[in-house]
């Protein structure tokens, strides 16, 4: 049987959070945090979730005092966003290719019919009679 770990109050979290903040210069990882309170990383996401998810998001967003973080974030954004461009002009292409290519097949029907009507060509599918 396991024993109960005693559940640290959400002021010590918020100690620990600012503790762990200025020693890494950054948002500290949920693991992390678990570690410095002596939790197991699945205890204290499940006994605290709100605070695991607001970790996640802030860890997940560059940090406004690293310009590297920054311009990464903002050139993955704009190739991102290129890509979806190219993506919507490719399908728009895709598209008219499948129309005009429908065309050509209903032309080449016509045009089949028309010339084996013109030459009397008499099929032997036994479909005619």
């Amino acid at each position: 049987m396991t024993r109960r770990t005693a559940l640290p109050t959400r002021d010590e979290i918020q100690v620990a959070i600012s503790h762990l903040a200025e020693a890494a210069g950054k948002p500290p990882t949920v693991l992390a945090l678990a570690r410095h309170l002596g939790l197991a990383n699945t205890t204290f996401r499940r006994s605290f979730p709100g605070i695991a998810t607001e970790l996640n998001q802030h860890r997940s967003q560059p940090s406004p005092h690293d310009p590297a973080a920054v311009s990464q974030f903002a050139q993955l954004k704009r190739d991102n966003d290129n890509l979806r461009q190219d993506n919507h002009e490719l399908r728009q292409h895709l598209e008219l290719a499948i129309s005009n290519i429908q065309r050509l097949t209903l032309d080449n029907h016509q045009l089949r019919q028309n010339l084996e009507a013109a030459v009397k060509v008499r099929r032997l599918d036994g479909r005619h009679p």
